[in-house]
């Protein structure tokens, strides 16, 4: 309870309306590279999470591929009970504070939300970053003075959300989990790849500190292969976890794409992030855009985060071409619109055919128009001037050297192959999961496939029914 509210309202989501969290102008906010939504104060929270119907079927905590129990934490967050709604979270989630930040709710839970057919959704994602981050500052931790040592260690390869997922889970049921990745920190793209505007790097550190805290250990710069080799771990494990992602850029085959100026999108956003964070990663280049003519091809989030990256290194002006219409871009309709907010341009219906150089120096795309329909545009070309172009067009798999000898099977796209409805692999005692077996897609998807083979792991070495 909380200056006179009161929770229960049937008519709740009428009385109060869907206010979505606050955040910072666009002028302030491309300032810097700090977050730019305000987590909501302990009244809105309430009166947001009481607008909940607190359906029968739930078809938000269905669409969730983490199926979250959104209604009975959006419950207790109305009543102000906000530590059990950051335990319950926790149960289905390991990384609620992410999720809150970086899924696409719009097209997930709170799409689903029986509100959302002209009411207007609950604010789940905003409500799930708010309380996440209170349990991270308040060091709220989970009771696990009852679970059992099993004695069963796992090594989980990859420290980004597949394996914190996995491990999490693992340590949770008494399994000792020890994460190996090849970068300073953990959190794998979720660090290296996603800008601080919208996921701090803060909060990354603090979830570290909460997965150690509940018995995770990490093995940082260390790359599989190389610092240790995939037999070591598992004669030294009983079994082993591979998160390992995607970071083959796709190129487009655009001629002269290795000029300079012409940088891949992972490139430039790891870059940035090296720098800003000091982390003093080698071959991490760092590409400074300012007073520059910027364009970014692609439409995606990763497109997304490079053009609005470029705007806060004050670029002279930073334009995204995308091939189709507004309505096809696969990123999300909330970073489209912050992106444009903060002054990137959009063009449509461009299909990029070369770059063209000057002394192997970028100069600018040729462009043919993609919106065929229009016949005055039929076999139109188009030239656009540009100092840097930044390709954001998606990511194919990667797989490691020794993914062959180790006896993994790969599917022709160069995924890792595993066994239908199971993380497991082709190889006895080695499971996978996220992007290396799906293909470049969401956070929580990763989580999910992450919990999924920890679930798996349990069951085969016999500490956990599945």
């Amino acid at each position: 309870m909380s200056d006179g509210f009161k929770s229960g309202d049937t008519l709740s989501f009428l009385n109060n309306q869907r206010k979505v969290a606050d955040k910072k102008s666009a002028l302030q906010r491309t300032e810097n590279f700090a977050e730019i939504y305000q987590n909501n104060n302990s009244l809105d929270l309430q009166r947001q999470a009481d607008r909940c119907l607190d359906c029968g079927n739930p078809y938000c905590e269905w669409k969730c591929p983490l199926h979250n129990y959104i209604p009975n934490w959006l419950q207790l967050v109305s009543s102000g009970d906000y530590e059990k709604a950051a335990i319950i979270m926790h149960q289905t989630n390991p990384l609620p504070e992410i999720c809150g930040r970086v899924c696409p709710q719009d097209r997930l839970c709170e799409q689903a939300c029986t509100l959302n057919t002209g009411f207007g959704a609950v604010t789940i994602g905003a409500i799930e970053k708010s309380i996440a981050d209170l349990a991270l500052e308040n060091n709220w931790r989970p009771d696990l003075s009852l679970v059992k040592p099993t004695g069963k260690c796992v090594a989980v390869v990859g420290a980004g959300p597949a394996g914190l997922a996995c491990a999490e889970l693992l340590v949770r049921n008494g399994v000792q989990a020890v994460v190996y990745d090849r970068y300073p920190e953990i959190g794998g793209l979720l660090t290296f790849g996603i800008p601080n505007f919208k996921l701090e790097k803060e909060i990354l550190l603090k979830r570290r500190q909460f997965l150690e805290d509940i018995g995770v250990k990490f093995q940082l710069n260390t790359e599989i292969g190389k610092d240790i080799t995939i037999d070591e771990l598992q004669s030294d494990y009983d079994s082993v976890f591979l998160g390992m992602g995607t970071y083959n850029a796709v190129d487009g085959n655009l001629i002269e794409k290795h000029t300079q100026g012409v940088v891949q999108s992972l490139d430039y956003l790891i870059g940035n992030i090296n720098q800003q964070q000091s982390y003093a990663m080698q071959n991490s280049q760092y590409h400074d855009l300012k007073n520059k003519t910027v364009i970014v091809l692609g439409g995606g989030d990763t497109a997304m985060d490079c053009v609005r990256s470029a705007i806060r290194q004050q670029a002279r002006s930073v334009t995204c071409v995308y091939r189709k219409d507004q309505a096809a871009m696969p990123g999300s309709t909330t970073e489209v619109q912050n992106a444009k907010e903060e002054g990137v341009k959009f063009i449509f219906h461009l299909q990029p055919t070369e770059i063209t150089s000057e002394n192997n120096i970028v100069k600018g795309i040729n462009f043919t128009r993609t919106d065929y329909n229009q016949l005055k545009y039929k076999n139109k070309q188009i030239f656009l001037q540009a100092d840097c172009v930044i390709l954001a067009f998606g990511f194919r798999a990667s797989p490691a050297d020794w993914f062959k000898p180790a006896g993994i099977k790969t599917e022709d796209s160069g995924l890792v192959s595993t066994k239908s409805y199971s993380q497991s692999t082709t190889h006895k005692g080695l499971y996978a999961g996220g992007d290396m077996v799906s293909g470049a897609d969401l956070v929580v998807t990763a989580i999910a496939q992450g919990r999924d083979a920890a679930k798996e792991i349990m069951a085969d070495l016999g500490v956990m029914d599945y």
